[in-house]
């Protein structure tokens, strides 16, 4: 007589997309701004010690000021950075400020980039650059500060005065930097109601204009003589410069490249432009990331109604119909709206993309994962590609994104209790 033995191991239990409990309090940190009010996660960014930088809109006493925070990597402040663990300023004395990225550059010093609020209603580009200390970097613009005044006040531009956090408004501030260290990022110029144009910058190391940049250090960017407003721009590796945002109203997503002189690449989409929406309705891009391959593919939403979006292009532009037939792909998560804020390309070719639900207590975190080809990839989260996380009592909005070397995400943005805070929470892989 034999006797068939079964041996029942328990099944690998899928851990991708769920919090590390392991980092701070049950995966989340809130990010301490020494005497602040209120404070919102705008970009985050690591250093080459493993340390988490936050770059946030601050609430103080006498108005927002920009922040940059330093975590540990277990999300506890580092108390050696600055004051107490952070950085809280202007970029002119008297004025309200934001910051809205950081980037961590090759020498360990940390270039800030956000607005600069010329009144209640008008904004402009701005930059700071600190030691690794927190200290201001003297020989950047003035004692490490610089406001971008362009000719003709064309980055002056619209400040979001009523709209409620979350929702995406008229503010936008991108940056990327070169090997070379000159400094480009994108602004938004308001003529009058109705009337946009974007505006791609390239500045010197020390926040200078680059008039070597399409001989006047800018380029205003305008598609068909259609409003065109920019969220976002990417460094390509061969030099050349992607922006996207959005056309017209109502709004239509917008691509466009530009040669690393600042001119026009003809090459691409339809003299240098690709416009499109989403299944009949609006769209807007709110990041772009580069595959390998050169492939791109942007992230944003629709339009009424207001769901994830993600399109695939070849690197000339063109769609790529292997990928949801070369159309937007769509991505309804709750019941009243969704989007994603940004995105990120990882060293396998997947993209890791974070956003928000919409609507008051409603609104959650939600982080996704997309496989090289375009598709949402069901091995992350439970089966969906995606998950939604409730931090708090109220509304959360995921904000920025990153993979830390273990394959680890953090994912910034910020929570409403009582006032609005700035949060670090951080996803196993």
């Amino acid at each position: 007589m034999s006797i068939q033995s079964v041996l029942a191991f328990p099944t690998p239990l899928n851990t991708s997309g769920k919090l590390d409990t392991n980092f701070a309090t049950h995966g989340k940190a809130h990010v301490y701004f020494s005497g602040s009010l209120s404070s919102m996660t705008n970009g985050i960014a690591v250093d080459s010690l493993g340390r988490l930088l936050v770059a946030a809109k601050v609430g103080m006493p006498g108005g927002s000021r920009f922040g940059l925070a330093r975590l540990l990597e277990d999300g506890s402040a580092d108390l050696s950075f600055g004051n107490q663990g952070s950085v809280i300023g202007q970029y002119e004395q008297g004025f309200e400020a934001m910051a809205a990225k950081v980037h961590v550059l090759p020498d360990g010093c940390l270039l800030v980039v956000g607005l600069h609020y010329e009144n209640a209603h008008r904004s402009l580009p701005a930059l700071a650059m600190f030691d690794p200390q927190g200290r201001p970097v003297q020989d950047f613009g003035d004692n490490g500060r610089c406001i971008v005044r362009l000719p003709g006040n064309l980055s002056l531009g619209v400040r979001d005065a009523w709209l409620p956090p979350g929702v995406p408004g008229v503010e936008a501030c991108d940056v990327n930097v070169q090997e070379d260290g000159r400094i480009l990022l994108v602004a938004n110029h308001h003529y009058e109601l109705a009337d946009h144009a974007g505006i791609l910058i390239r500045l010197n190391t020390d926040g200078s204009l680059d008039h070597r940049f399409n001989g006047l250090g800018f380029v205003i960017v305008r598609h068909l003589l259609m409003n065109t407003w920019l969220s976002t721009l990417k460094l390509q590796r061969d030099g050349r410069i992607l922006v996207g945002g959005s056309i017209n109203f109502p709004e239509e997503g917008l691509l466009a490249r530009y040669h690393a002189d600042g001119k026009l690449d003809e090459s691409f989409a339809v003299d240098g432009f690709m416009s499109f929406r989403a299944q009949g309705q609006g769209a807007r891009i709110s990041q772009v990331i580069q595959h390998e391959n050169g492939d791109v593919q942007c992230f944003g939403s629709s339009r009424e109604p207001m769901l994830c979006l993600s399109l695939k292009v070849h690197s000339n532009g063109r769609p790529d119909n292997h990928c949801n037939d070369g159309l937007p792909h769509l991505l309804e998560i709750g019941h009243t709206g969704s989007q994603w804020s940004t995105a990120q390309a990882q060293p396998d070719g997947s993209v890791l993309t974070a956003g928000a639900t919409i609507g008051g207590v409603e609104a959650d975190f939600i982080v996704g994962r997309y496989q090289p080809d375009g598709q949402l990839d069901r091995d992350f989260g439970e089966g969906t590609g995606w998950v939604r996380t409730r931090l708090g009592r109220s509304l959360d909005t995921a904000t920025s994104i990153l993979a830390q070397g273990d394959g680890n995400i953090f994912v910034g943005g910020y929570s409403l209790d009582g006032n609005y805070r700035a949060v670090v929470a951080r996803y196993l892989a």
